[in-house]
């Protein structure tokens, strides 16, 4: 569920909205109140509600 992930988020992780894969890659800037601060590579800066959003973590090797 969005919610869960949206509290461990911190930033400097990666994610992708699997909603919006337009958007890019995104790096997590920050996270309060599950109000998320996301820099996406092709949508640039936005905020998002983490209970309403689906985001998935990106681990880069």
């Amino acid at each position: 569920m969005a919610g869960d992930l949206s509290s461990i988020l911190e930033p400097g992780m990666l994610v992708r909205c699997p909603d919006q894969p337009d958007w890019g890659l995104g790096q997590v800037q920050s996270n309060v109140g599950g109000r998320i601060t996301i820099n996406f590579e092709n949508a640039g800066k936005l905020v998002l509600d983490g209970a309403r959003v689906a985001l998935e973590l990106v681990f880069l090797d």
